[in-house]
């Protein structure tokens, strides 16, 4: 272990441990954004809801996972899972044109059939930047998800410091999304990565530096996250401030930061929606997870600065290397540096 990393695990561990470190950790909580109440609508079914961005969409404030829907052995658990969430509240579906090599976009697009989809407000992701790669995945995810019109697609894994300026440039994916747009393909445009929050910020600025400002910008949002690599910190207020919604992904990283022992789901769900969210998208594999996310939705009240440095405190050991956010340390969880011939 480096020596850096060595003298953050020791100085976040007196914090965890009430040593001296209370104050860092009063400081790091006063850091990040908390949920504005102004954000919230009526409930629907047992789901309150928010509004998205200055969009205005009425969200519900958990949302689907896409790339959990096809993990499921049987295609019918999979409809089963995405009816169960429309009828208990959750109108948000996540997805992206990659997941599953496309199962996860079909498996949902088939539950939605049936009068479903004009319940859902549908979000996809698209691999490629240029103009060619970004328009042959959108009709591909039209034809899976058996519509004419997704609400919200958003440039996928902008995770590599030339992301940016690729999907500006001439030629590139942001052309073909505003033309898109303009034909009634799409109605919302935003993006998403989980590296690094300067990437993030480099994707907003060269957005307005274009006349344009992004619908909703998605980022990984948790418990470690305040620790390493600050979205929290870095991104939420930026977008807050431009009026972007924001998009929570990761809550729990598939599990990957339950295993740290340092909190439970409901504390991961309620930590992310804490934050000035829009939405919180979470994996549910099963009808169990579906009624795991309903009730922390129906059950969130806005957490004080005392929980949340409580929290915080609890975590800040383990969360101090990214040891449990392996998609900022790794590429295990980069799609496109897998598959490159994904971004065209």
């Amino acid at each position: 272990m480096s020596s850096e990393k060595s003298n953050r695990r020791e100085f976040f561990g007196k914090v965890a441990a009430g040593i001296a470190g209370g104050v860092g950790i009063s400081a790091l909580v006063k850091e990040i954004p908390l949920f504005d109440p102004s954000m919230a609508l009526a409930a629907t079914g047992e789901v309150p809801y928010r509004k998205l961005g200055r969009s205005g969409e009425k969200v519900s404030m958990v949302g689907l996972g896409g790339y959990h829907i096809a993990n499921p052995s049987d295609p019918r658990m999979s409809t089963r899972i995405v009816r169960t969430a429309v009828d208990r509240g959750i109108n948000f579906m996540d997805n992206c044109w990659d997941y599953h090599n496309g199962a996860s976009e079909v498996r949902m697009g088939n539950a939605l059939l049936d009068g479903y989809r004009k319940k859902v407000f549908l979000m996809t992701k698209t691999d490629g930047q240029t103009k060619d790669a970004y328009n042959k995945q959108l009709e591909d995810s039209l034809r899976r998800f058996h519509t004419d019109v997704i609400d919200l697609v958003q440039f996928h894994e902008v995770i590599r410091w030339g992301d940016p300026d690729r999907i500006f440039g001439p030629g590139g994916a942001f052309e073909a999304a505003l033309a898109a747009r303009k034909a009634g393909k799409i109605r919302y445009i935003g993006f998403t990565g989980h590296k690094n929050p300067d990437i993030h910020l480099k994707m907003i600025e060269t957005g307005l530096k274009h006349g344009f400002t992004f619908d909703t910008v998605q980022m990984p949002l948790n418990v470690m996250d305040a620790h390493f690599r600050s979205f929290a910190h870095k991104v939420v207020p930026v977008a807050v401030k431009h009026g972007i919604g924001v998009l929570g992904m990761k809550p729990m990283a598939a599990g990957i930061i339950l295993k740290s022992n340092t909190a439970t789901p409901l504390e991961c769900l309620h930590y992310a929606m804490n934050l000035p969210t829009s939405v919180v998208i979470t994996g549910c594999e099963s009808l169990k997870d579906v009624d795991q996310a309903v009730k922390a939705a129906s059950a969130f009240r806005p957490m004080s600065h005392a929980e949340v440095e409580a929290l915080l405190a609890k975590t800040a050991k383990a969360g101090a290397d990214g040891e449990y956010e392996p998609f900022k340390t790794t590429n295990e969880f980069d799609g496109t540096v897998h598959s490159p011939q994904w971004l065209g």
